[in-house]
């Protein structure tokens, strides 16, 4: 009864709605189920998961990240630029796209959280300031094309596997970035973004510093559309257009792994999910004949039916169980709000 009950909640669903898809395509097309063909789906969801993983981070912390798309294309523009045919470029190229990543998430942190602009303002700027110098930089065309051992990390792997034929690099890349995730998720910082999704105000009163653990959710983000833009460059080439919209399906992807927008409440592994649901779909859509040009439609359509089901399944949840509030206007206000950020940051982060 539990297993079920599992697999009808927000962060479940995705996986029983993952295991339907990947049995509706493979029936529509069974060539689908050979393992290497498996193991290329994995390649090419591999940068959506990366970003979605980021996205997680600031979601969870209640915040958003409109500036992945973009900055995944200024990395992929600056690798095809920068690198050219010089090998010896390569790991200097790494580091300066690790550093402009970092730089950019912590402008996008510092700016919502100590000046306290909103987060769609200040990413949805940061989108367009990217996307601008980007196209003043390659007159909207492609340009650079860096080398073959730069590219082999998105489009490499090892061959003559037994049985799988076989294994992207970014398959490694893939399952230990979302190691790494789950880590942080046990990790305080990890704990301390479920308590200031939930409640940002009593983890102040808490003594933590919700400014700076914010912050480092955007870092996180703008990390992962470095590394998605590195897988990217191998097989997607350089162009102005790679990367575009990214932001966007790591949103829908992260809502329906059953994240709750406006933080608090998530589970990484199920917003890893449901990028690998939401590729599933639209493969299932193109083999049915479906027009890509329905794509946006649908991820808008995915976003307000996974938005409602959570919050109904939320709100069925605590009338179930319900907790007195807090009276706010005693002086005990605060001291109610500090125990209810401990009683936070002590839980499990896979939410509900």
């Amino acid at each position: 009864m539990n297993a079920l009950r599992t697999l009808v909640s927000p962060r479940g669903a995705v996986f029983l709605l993952l295991v339907i898809l990947l049995i509706a395509v493979t029936i529509l097309n069974p060539s689908f189920a050979e393992p290497g063909q498996f193991m290329r789906f994995i390649q090419r969801v591999a940068p959506i998961a990366i970003v979605a993983i980021g996205q997680y981070f600031v979601i969870i912390a209640g915040e958003f990240d409109l500036s992945q798309g973009s900055l995944i294309t200024a990395q992929v523009i600056i690798a095809g630029n920068l690198v050219g045919q010089d090998d010896s470029r390569t790991v200097p190229v790494l580091v300066l796209m690790i550093v402009f990543g970092a730089v950019v998430g912590l402008v996008n942190g510092v700016i919502t959280t100590l000046l306290k602009v909103p987060s769609f303002i200040v990413t949805l700027g940061m989108m367009l300031a990217l996307l601008g110098g980007v196209m003043w930089w390659t007159g909207g065309a492609a340009t650079g094309n860096p080398a073959d051992s730069f590219r082999e990390i998105g489009r490499g792997g090892i061959r003559d596997v037994p049985l799988l034929e076989f294994i992207p690099w970014a398959v490694f890349i893939l399952i230990g970035w979302l190691a790494l995730g789950i880590w942080v998720t046990k990790r305080p910082l990890g704990k301390l973004l479920i308590a200031v999704g939930d409640n940002a105000t009593a983890v102040d009163f808490a003594g933590a510093r919700s400014a700076w653990v914010t912050t480092r959710a955007f870092m996180i983000s703008s990390l992962s559309a470095t590394l998605s833009a590195v897988l990217l460059v191998g097989y997607a080439g350089v162009h102005p257009s790679v990367g575009r919209g990214y932001e966007f399906v790591a949103i829908t992807a992260v809502v329906l792994g059953g994240v709750v927008l406006g933080g608090g409440r998530g589970w990484i592994v199920a917003a890893a999910a449901g990028a690998f649901a939401l590729e599933a779909l639209f493969m299932l859509l193109n083999i049915a004949g479906v027009p890509s040009t329905l794509r946006d439609a649908v991820q808008g359509v995915i976003i307000i039916a996974a938005v409602a089901y959570s919050a109904v399944a939320f709100r069925a949840r605590r009338r179930r169980s319900p907790q007195p509030s807090p009276d706010l206007t005693t002086p005990d206000s605060v001291t109610t709000a500090e125990s209810a950020t401990t009683r936070t940051i002590h839980t499990e982060t896979r939410g509900d």
